[in-house]
């Protein structure tokens, strides 16, 4: 249960920490946020102990999110050239290698923020984010037209 509880809190972390915003601007800096901050009771010594350990990660997240984009590309022109089986699987354990260090690479970002956090403001941060979500999710939907949102 644990191991469940723990889990969800991380991914909540990723939405939030990662996602783009509505306006596609980057990252929700959900530690800025005056609402957040007024609703977790954050500190101003625990939002900037949050925004260090963000930016301490930020240029390593950064490469390697290029070097996912040049190694997916790759596997791209691999594929449009026909190559065989053997170099796309090659170049595909390759991109999906890359691929899980970012994703480790963000995880442990999340739970040093996490780590900032006292228990009492990790069960609000839970709460806060699941009405972040569901109002994201409506401001989505009215902006489309009730539809589903396209991917690129």
């Amino acid at each position: 249960m644990k191991r469940l509880t723990f889990g969800g809190v991380l991914c909540v972390w990723l939405v939030l920490a990662l996602a783009g915003s509505a306006k596609g601007q980057g990252p929700f800096a959900w530690w800025k946020s005056e609402q957040f901050q007024k609703d977790l009771g954050l500190t101003a010594e625990q939002s900037t102990r949050i925004e260090n350990v963000f930016q301490a990660a930020v240029p390593q997240l950064r490469q390697s999110n290029k070097e996912l984009d040049r190694q997916e590309a790759d596997l791209s022109r691999l594929i449009e050239a026909n190559a065989d089986e053997a170099k796309v699987a090659r170049q595909l354990d390759t991109v999906e290698a890359t691929r899980g260090a970012l994703n480790k690479m963000r995880t442990l970002m999340l739970l040093h923020q996490r780590e900032v956090l006292t228990p009492e403001q990790r069960v609000k941060f839970k709460t806060l984010h699941e009405q972040w979500d569901r109002d994201r999710r409506t401001r989505s939907r009215a902006g489309e037209g009730g539809g589903r949102q396209q991917r690129r």
